[in-house]
């Protein structure tokens, strides 16, 4: 199988706050992080420019990036506070993205896989082109990443793994 990747890193202005609800800690703080996304693509055959993928075609999934993360708060449907978040929006405050199954970097991943993954079938890269895995990034020392099961590449089993460095 051949593998690549493309990053969409820290400098891209993916800048996102949200806030883990449920946490003990200083994270149930509405706090911000300048995201990097990083895509792993693959095929077993290349295209007939010898690419997995051709970055050029990305321009929709940098789009839906940038429109999900690029200076939004992102706020889990189920947040008891979900009222008072979403209307910072009404006062134009805050440029408001309710995500369905929670916030933070798994989540953010899935939800990216998600998406992307049925990009490239509405585009015509699936099946030949599938997505393996999606890393977010909130700093160099924190990350998660979401990835088909490397047996089940037709299937949407994905495996969540979680790089924490304090």
């Amino acid at each position: 199988m051949y593998t690549v990747t493309k990053t969409y890193g820290a400098e891209r202005g993916l800048s996102a706050a949200f806030r883990q609800w449920r946490a003990k800690s200083h994270c149930r703080y509405i706090h911000g992080y300048a995201l990097a996304i990083t895509l792993r693509f693959g095929a077993a055959e290349l295209n007939e420019q010898n690419w997995v993928i051709d970055f050029g075609d990305l321009g929709a999934v940098k789009s839906f990036l940038e429109r999900t993360f690029d200076h939004t708060l992102c706020v889990a449907s189920d947040d008891p506070d979900l009222d008072q978040l979403a209307s910072l929006a009404g006062l134009d405050l805050a440029d408001v993205r309710v995500f369905p199954h929670g916030v933070g970097c798994e989540k953010f991943a899935e939800y990216v896989f998600g998406w992307v993954s049925d990009w490239l079938s509405d585009a015509g890269h699936a099946p030949r082109v599938r997505l393996l895995e999606v890393e977010v990034r909130e700093h160099s020392g924190n990350a998660a990443s979401v990835e088909v099961k490397p047996c089940h590449y037709n299937g949407i089993n994905v495996n969540i793994k979680t790089h924490d460095q304090d």
